[in-house]
């Protein structure tokens, strides 16, 4: 099994590397606003459907201005002739011949601020289905080498870096894999104990995204998706192979055969790990019903790296389990080494030998939760609601280049720009506009929209002669991520256009990468209610299958809105409030990403399912052998509390270790996942659980007897051989009578 792991890993590698492809965003939708003007764009030909970047340059002499000084002048003309001649390059603007046009900074066209320090050149590429990462090398490069040579300031942006550049995620990985390391360590007190989790998580890593690497070459894979598919991967994954790794232990420490040992932690700890893994799966596919084809697209590739992982734990797991034979059963050297420190208390107690003395301190917290439950359900579950309450004020929206760190290009690129034109000149808008029928109505248009109070410039019409559509470049007052760009998008589709192009056959739309990305947000938002309402009855179905109760179920779904509206809520008081951002290297309050809630929806529902699994499926085994609640309440909850504790400790610091990326929009899940991850695991599952289970006494198990003959049965969620080998089962009755 090893070796056939190792063989489907190096084919992987090797078919990403010979028909791999890159990421690449494409933040359109079927239906939106923004997309038909990009198709009247590309029906045009005028070449503004294609990529952009834009290179922004000011003299390095504080004292220089590109009028009085010749250098800087020559230097200005240089650069834009040598990035004209890139490859792919249609064209470039001529800031120098705006110079010549006059001093009046609407005769120059938006290429030369007012004071004559600042100047862009705007670089035209093709449409991204010509273009590669090979592109954004050759301008950085070039940008480079005319640094050393010319006496400018040279800093690039555009939506050619948001497409192309590649995620930054490598130094989390590593930080997360280093975390979970420590963190099983002290759990096992052993390092092969703590290796095989690890082993097992880079494989199954390794596989899916170069799987993910080979679908890129397919379709448009989006750039967030590796970094979140190793993200929810490697927390999946070392998850999964500590749940069946515990339960390899226990059998371990009773005396059974390695071998024997790793079969029954597969049947029994292995059970839910492929229905949790396959709900997570589900719950990201669920994301197609958004119709936004990047987010579909998107999910899929995440689904692939779980589903891998999920694999890994029932096949190449065991594999591993068995090769380390008897060993596992007990600390190593480095484990002892820990336990003769202050800080091995901790591993002391992880060990076999005293897993009873610790599972009785789980024992009594549970059952002095469930003595007094009232007060610890009302009081838990007052306490998310209350961090739940800063969503009232959740903004969607995508950070601009703005709240990226200063040692970024695109960022100081981005400064200069709002420093010498105004914010709104880093997120032109494009209206595109056909006037069949109607040849006055190009100048209602743009005197309409020169006239809207959110529209600082318009930039001369561009008419094709072939088609005559017009297109007609506009510049807002305000940031791309400001919410009265969203405001003024708005009006100029529901009032300006309209008034300007009246009743007759004429249509005009807005697009643009603001506009774009604002369609996108305005889509996810409508969508999100639809996945939610089929994911909730999705888990609901699923669990009440593997548990055959509609209690369960139900509050396993109630509770984990509880979580995830609790997550979102701290992602407000952080992103848009700011409260903590220093924390994670935040510079700068931002919208919350328009997609990420959606896709943290999906992703979280389907983890938060992973620790109610687990923690039911002990329950119900206990339920089963004993057929008393509170017995199984407390048995079930204090023997896997300590493991759900160690997993979400494992996922917590893999997760926040993405939260201190560069990127607005990887920080948002890595603190997202994070912060649900540790609710989950601690209030919910310890407070909320035992507490809930306990007001409803029998009733958790309650299921009508026409709807228990209707429901299928089949080997899901753990099974009780072992009680029943030991003469101890017990079933009582879980319907009506």
């Amino acid at each position: 099994m090893i070796a056939a792991w190792l063989i489907a890993a190096t084919l992987a590698v090797l078919a990403a590397i010979v028909i791999g492809g890159r990421t690449a965003d494409s933040m359109t939708a079927p239906g939106l606003d923004s997309q038909r003007a990009a198709e009247l764009i590309e029906r045009a030909g005028t070449g503004q459907e294609g990529m952009t970047a834009q290179v922004v340059v000011t003299p390095l002499d504080d004292g220089a201005t590109f009028f009085d000084h010749g250098s800087a002048r020559t230097a200005l003309t240089r650069l834009q002739t040598e990035v004209k001649r890139l490859p792919h390059v249609l064209g470039t603007s001529d800031p120098a011949g705006a110079l010549d046009a006059g001093g009046d900074t609407t005769v120059r066209g938006g290429l030369v601020s007012a004071d004559g320090r600042i100047a862009v050149v705007r670089v035209q590429y093709p449409d991204q289905s010509r273009l590669s990462a090979k592109d954004l090398d050759a301008l950085v490069d070039l940008g480079d080498r005319l640094r050393a040579e010319l006496p400018l300031r040279i800093e690039m942006g555009g939506n050619l870096f948001y497409v192309f550049s590649d995620p930054d995620g490598g130094a989390s990985e590593l930080i997360g894999l280093l975390a979970a390391a420590a963190i099983l360590l002290l759990a096992f007190g052993s390092l092969v104990a703590a290796a095989l989790p690890i082993g097992m998580a880079v494989f199954g890593l390794t596989v899916g995204v170069a799987t993910m690497t080979v679908l890129a070459g397919v379709t448009d894979v989006p750039t967030f998706a590796p970094v979140l598919g190793s993200m929810v991967g490697l927390g999946v994954g070392i998850d999964y192979a500590l749940f069946v790794l515990a339960r390899h232990r226990e059998y371990l420490a009773r005396g059974l055969d390695p071998r024997e040992a790793a079969g029954r932690a597969v049947a029994t700890a292995g059970r839910p790990v492929v229905f949790a893994g396959g709900t997570v799966v589900v719950s990201i596919l669920g994301l197609a019903v958004a119709n936004v084809p990047f987010m579909t697209v998107g999910g899929l590739a995440v689904s692939i790296v779980v589903l891998t992982m999920v694999v890994a734990s029932v096949t190449l797991l065991p594999a591993f389990l068995g090769a380390a034979g008897p060993r596992l059963a007990r600390a190593d050297r480095i484990g002892r080494a820990l336990q003769t420190r202050k800080l091995g208390r901790l591993a002391r107690r992880r060990n076999p030998a005293a897993g009873a003395a610790h599972a009785a301190g789980w024992r009594r917290w549970i059952g002095h939760v469930s003595r007094h439950p009232v007060p610890y359900a009302v009081g838990a579950a007052g306490l998310l609601l209350t961090a739940t309450l800063p969503v009232l004020g959740l903004r969607v929206g995508l950070p601009d280049d703005g709240s990226l760190p200063h040692s970024r290009t695109e960022r100081r690129a981005y400064d200069l720009v709002a420093e010498g034109f105004g914010p709104g000149t880093n997120g032109p808008l494009v209206i595109a506009a056909d006037p069949t029928g109607d040849p006055g109505v190009l100048d209602r248009l743009v005197g309409a929209v020169a006239a809207d109070p959110g529209i600082a410039s318009v930039a001369p019409t561009h008419i094709d002669r072939a088609t005559g559509i017009a297109t007609l470049v506009v510049f807002p007052t305000t940031s791309p991520q400001d919410k009265a760009t969203a405001d003024t998008i708005a009006r100029l589709r529901t009032d300006v256009l309209p008034t300007a192009i009246g009743h007759g056959p004429a249509r005009a739309h807005v697009g643009g990468a603001a506009a774009s990305l604002s369609d996108v947000g305005q889509r996810t938002s409508q969508r999100l209610p639809v996945l939610v309402a089929a994911v909730l009855a999705m888990s609901f179905l699923l669990l009440m299958l593997v548990f055959r109760s509609i209690l369960v179920p139900l509050k396993a779904v109630l509770l984990n809105l509880l979580s995830i509206g609790a997550a979102y809520g701290i992602m407000v008081a952080v992103f848009q409030w700011g409260w903590g951002g220093a924390l994670i290297g935040l510079e700068a309050t931002v919208p919350i990403v328009s997609f990420i809630p959606m896709f943290l929806f999906a992703i979280l529902f389907g983890l938060s399912m992973d620790y109610e699994v687990f923690l039911l499926s002990r329950v119900r085994e206990e339920y089963l052998r004993t057929g008393d609640n509170g017995t199984a309440i407390v048995e079930g909850v204090s023997r896997t509390a300590r493991i759900i504790t160690s997993a979400a400790l494992i996922m917590v610091a893999v997760f926040l270790s993405f939260a201190v990326a560069e990127d607005p929009s990887t920080k948002m899940f890595g603190l997202g996942l994070a912060t649900a991850i540790f609710i989950d695991a601690t209030v919910v599952r310890m407070v909320l659980v035992p507490a809930t289970m306990t007001l409803l006494g029998r009733t958790n198990w309650w299921l009508p007897k026409w709807l228990d003959r209707m429901l299928p049965r089949g080997p899901v969620g753990t099974d009780d051989t072992d009680a029943e080998s030991t003469g101890q089962a017990r079933r009582p009755r879980l319907v009506d009578r």
